[in-house]
């Protein structure tokens, strides 16, 4: 029996793995989304398939990979392509369902910053960049982003868009005529956010069991808007509780 307190992690990685469904494609990387992804398919999900962006496709890690370099991922795979394959086929080809995205920032819109705080030309702090991160948000047919929620990390704007979301100073995925459906959901440790389908801005859509929506407010940096229908996301069984501390992640 699982008696311990659920953890934010925890939360987060069982309210991702709810979001796949069984056979999708995802383009995953390491970390919670790994998890996440990991959970799906010993649960829900059996059929999922995981596409590294180092090659890997329908990779099936005995362990929780330390990187995308791991050869974990490469033991039991369907195929090991080349990354230009990865992005040129499965990718801008349109065979990849969901890809999953994180950042240093995240706007009200959804956009993504992974290169720079401040200015470009002289930051405050240089970050790892896009890597594959702005195909993944503009190719795969939903994105799902995965980050703790801080005002410092959910500004009204990003310093720099790496990664288009909903709308931003260029247009609207439909005036940019993007493929994918850009960020469908963002699961953080207090609740997960939805675009509005009226302008794409992002709002409270769900909180976790305990959290009160004000809470949620303070914790970005424009005036969320709430929906009248939040709702409480399911907290963790058992039994995920169980693959995630004793089979999936042992090591914490």
């Amino acid at each position: 029996m699982v008696s311990e307190t659920v953890t934010a992690q925890e939360q987060m990685a069982c309210a991702a793995s709810h979001e796949l469904r069984d056979g999708d494609v995802v383009f995953v990387g390491i970390g919670l989304p790994n998890l996440a992804c990991n959970l799906a398919r010993a649960t829900h999900a059996p059929n999922l398939v995981l596409i590294y962006e180092s090659g890997a496709v329908g990779a099936v890690p005995e362990r929780l990979p330390v990187s995308i370099g791991d050869p974990a991922l490469v033991t039991d795979s369907l195929a090991v392509a080349s990354m230009a394959e990865v992005f040129q086929n499965y990718l801008q080809g349109g065979r990849i369902q969901v890809g999953f995205l994180g950042g240093a920032q995240i706007d009200r819109f959804g956009n993504i910053n992974s290169t720079v705080i401040g200015s470009y030309a002289k930051p405050k702090v240089r970050l790892p960049g896009s890597g594959g991160a702005c195909e993944i948000a503009i190719h795969a047919e939903r994105v799902l982003v995965v980050a703790p929620l801080s005002p410092r990390s959910f500004p009204a704007q990003v310093d720099f868009i790496t990664s288009p979301g909903q709308a931003n100073k260029y247009g609207t995925r439909a005036s940019l005529q993007l493929p994918g459906k850009g960020p469908v959901r963002v699961v953080t440790d207090v609740g997960v956010l939805e675009p509005s389908a009226h302008d794409g801005e992002l709002e409270l859509a769900s909180v976790y069991a305990g959290v009160k929506p004000e809470d949620v407010k303070a914790k970005v940096g424009w005036p969320l808007r709430v929906r009248a229908d939040v709702q409480i996301v399911q907290t963790p069984s058992e039994e995920e509780l169980r693959l995630l501390r004793e089979v999936l992640d042992p090591d914490h």
